[in-house]
């Protein structure tokens, strides 16, 4: 039972760390998120103007 528990709690892969692919692809999502966000905030503010 107490290895079931480790194995959940994730022990194993470096007390309780995120994997770097992980990390990296989650900041890639991040900033790829903002950029177009900007990129449709500048759309409809250029699409406002009269």
């Amino acid at each position: 039972m107490s290895e079931k528990s480790a194995s959940v709690t994730g022990e194993e892969r470096g007390e309780g760390k995120f994997p770097k692919g992980l990390v990296l692809r989650l900041f890639a999502y991040l900033i790829a998120g903002h950029v177009f966000a900007g990129f449709l905030y500048l759309l409809f503010e250029m699409g406002g103007q009269k």
